[in-house]
């Protein structure tokens, strides 16, 4: 019986209860979100580690953005972007502002602020997002997803209230590891020659998605009420720490806080996972959980599956590492995502965990690799679009040999378009110097990583999607790579088409469904730069239709300059491209996707039906 939380359809009503029942409703939040996530899925133990906080925040200040009509709104609604557009031209008004650092914990933020009745569609297509949304709800005040922005963004909205001599309060709830990373450090610096009513709350669990690690961590582990600190030798008013489960105490700061000017940093110790036992135990295991993880499928046989690519990257670079003394790996904070700690575990001296700060590991690569090491830095596909001045700058300009290994290109579901891998061959695409490989399979990933580890003429990209190969056995024997090479999958004469990385295995799907075998000649590119040009040139000198394939976007992307290419050397045939058009790809299912997309089997062997002489 959840009595005080299906009170709850907005802040007004949890303004009305008594003190002495928050710690209830505390309880009833909990036991409803346990549930609902473990039959759902969606990110688990931070959103525990900040029930009283939220609570808190939401019984103390006014987030209601009072320049739009809330009345009655009770259940999920998703405002237009013109609704957005008229909210940012609408600034005669204003309520207190609320921005969540990276927003995976912002769950409970939903539920409190007339989400509830659509909390079983969170990161599902056309549901929830499971981050802040700036079209999803006049309570989501900036839209977050990548870590360490929410200082930044909350400081430029107080400075405007303060410019516009407006008294409301603005606080940035910052943790789980975003105090890594170098934008929070730069904000800070500009917030404590500010006068602006900022608050910035650090949420320390002493958790990202894995173990925080580096000094800043251990400095604010080390933090004594009694002692100076960090925050105040920036000319920032500090308390803390404090407990974050205390929802008496951190209501009391806050109402105190209300009534004082200028910026401030309250420190709160939290526990991720807080009220669920085994989320408390194995932190980083609970950090996300999916639907087959909480419900997993025992079949009466154990079922032999293909390894992830995320695995089979972790296990060759420790083959690469035990052959080859000079490769040491780098992680921005994702050693058990991207699977290297599974070196980590091996060699824990020659794997660098340098925290959420994707910059500083682009150009620290650089210098590794400037003394003779090989390191491969393996950042998210996403998250390397937050170094690209360092890739140009620091690596490629020079011309440095580092192998960077991009994560979760392409799809991933239901983290939507801020983790998406949608642009990395577009961006990278125009760096002169750089070669561009994308494995079709978890045998070419692996062969990639054996030939750029020998490959000291430049810096080379190994961009690889998240999940499931198709390989049962990856460790075939390593063949020899030219680059650039592409390979011939089917031998059919009637239309071309050129796919690059894994989505080539929906390709052949598409034409083994349809039995075009001999009808569909099919190349994986592997290489985007540079192309396989003698290979291109005998397509286009004897297809007439040629069909370009990626799970990337079109706009920039590998359709386009296979379409550059055809009109450098006048092609007059027909070539159409199938990738993502010219928006920010939703969330949902990865399946799904590439059916709106047209990128699944199905899709791809209409298009090429399409082409052919009926």
């Amino acid at each position: 019986m959840l009595e005080l939380l299906d009170s709850i359809h907005h802040p007004i009503d949890l303004k009305k209860l008594n003190r002495e029942q928050l710690p209830q409703l505390c309880d009833e939040i909990r036991s409803f979100f346990i549930e609902k996530i473990l039959k759902n899925g969606g990110h688990f133990s931070a959103n525990l580690g900040v029930v009283e906080l939220t609570v808190a925040l939401h019984y103390v200040y006014d987030f209601e953005d009072v320049r739009e009509d809330t009345n009655n709104k009770s259940a999920h609604t998703q405002k237009t972007s013109e609704d957005t557009n008229q909210s940012i031209k609408d600034s005669d008004q204003s309520s207190d502002k609320l921005v969540w650092d990276v927003g995976h914990q912002a769950y409970i933020h939903k539920l409190l602020t007339g989400r509830k009745a659509a909390f079983d569609s969170i990161r599902k297509l056309d549901g929830l997002s499971g981050f802040p949304k700036l079209n999803e709800s006049e309570y989501d005040h900036f839209g977050t997803g990548h870590s360490s922005t929410s200082i930044s963004a909350i400081l430029g909205m107080a400075e405007a209230a303060y410019l516009d001599d407006k008294p409301n309060k603005h606080i940035a709830v910052i943790g789980d590891g975003s105090l890594s990373g170098g934008m929070a450090f730069e904000a800070l610096n500009n917030l404590g020659v500010s006068k602006a009513n900022v608050l910035v709350v650090v949420n320390d669990n002493q958790m990202g998605i894995d173990p925080n690690l580096g000094a800043i961590n251990t400095h604010l582990g080390s933090i004594q009420n009694t002692q100076s600190n960090f925050f105040e030798n920036l000319g920032l008013p500090y308390d803390g720490p404090i407990d974050g489960h205390d929802i008496l105490k951190l209501v009391q700061f806050f109402e105190q806080q209300k009534t004082i000017k200028g910026p401030h940093v309250l420190h709160l110790k939290t526990t991720k996972g807080k009220g669920y036992e085994p989320a408390e135990k194995e932190q980083t295991d609970w950090h996300s959980v999916s639907y087959v993880k909480i419900h997993p499928v025992k079949p009466e046989t154990p079922e032999i599956k293909p390894l992830k690519f995320q695995e089979v990257f972790g296990h060759t670079l420790l083959e690469l590492a035990n052959r080859d003394k000079r490769v040491v790996g780098i992680t921005p904070a994702m050693p058990s995502g991207s699977s290297m700690k599974i070196m980590m575990d091996q060699l824990p001296h020659r794997v660098f965990d340098v925290g959420i700060a994707e910059q500083h590991a682009v150009t620290f690569a650089a210098g590794l690799a400037l003394e003779g090491k090989r390191p491969f830095c393996n950042i998210y596909s996403s998250f390397s679009q937050r170094a690209y001045d360092q890739i140009i700058h620091d690596v490629a300009l020079q011309n440095i040999p580092v192998i960077f290994c991009l994560d979760r290109a392409g799809l991933v579901g239901a983290d939507g378009p801020t983790h998406h891998g949608s642009f990395d061959l577009a961006f990278l695409n125009a760096i002169p110097n750089l070669t561009i490989l994308s494995p079709m399979d978890e045998h070419e990933l692996r062969n990639m990583m054996y030939w750029a580890t020998d490959y000291t003429a430049g810096p080379v990209v190994i961009r690889y999607p998240r999940g499931r190969g198709s390989q049962m056995d990856y460790k075939n024997t390593i063949e020899p790579m030219e680059v650039p090479s592409s390979r011939i999958l089917t031998s059919g004469n009637k239309i071309a088409i050129l796919s690059i990385g894994e989505i080539g295995t929906q390709v052949q799907k598409a034409i083994v469904s349809n039995q075009l075998q001999n009808t569909a000649l099919h190349i994986d590119a592997r290489c985007m730069k540079p192309l396989d040009l003698d290979r291109i040139s005998t397509v286009f000198n004897t297809f007439d239709k040629i069909i370009t394939v990626e799970e990337s976007c079109i706009l920039g992307g590998f359709g386009q300059q296979i379409k550059a290419l055809a009109q450098d050397l006048s092609y007059q045939g027909t070539i159409q491209s199938l990738g993502f058009p010219d928006v920010f790809v939703p969330h949902g299912e990865i399946e799904e996707l590439r059916t709106i997309y047209g990128l699944d089997a199905e899709g791809i062997g209409k298009v090429i039906k399409s082409l052919l002489p009926h």
